[in-house]
């Protein structure tokens, strides 16, 4: 019973973040700041939706603990080569002078 409510738990708190990260969206800020919000929020509400999957079904543990390390790792990289990818050659600090 309290592993049921555990589970609703997490995944209303990932439904949360998305929509969180979705609102952020559309105040008036930079685009690399919405972005920032937006996987921030992203990677959380994803992975809390992921952890209460897995309370919800334990004998899926390998097939959901490989998708919450894809959702860390691809989330957080994919985030850095945006940010990498809009960086001004100015500021580039690997740029040949």
């Amino acid at each position: 019973m309290i592993i049921n409510f555990l589970s609703a738990f997490f995944i209303v708190v990932g439904l949360f973040f998305w929509f969180w990260g979705t609102k952020s969206l559309l105040k008036p800020r930079s685009l690399l700041l919405q972005l920032h919000y937006l996987s921030i929020s992203d990677t959380l509400g994803s992975l809390s939706i992921v952890f209460g999957l897995l309370l919800l079904r334990p004998k899926e543990w390998p097939l959901l603990l490989l998708a919450l390390i894809s959702i860390a790792l691809w989330n957080t990289l994919l985030s850095y080569v945006l940010a990498y990818c809009s960086t001004p050659p100015s500021l580039d600090h690997h740029a040949d002078p």
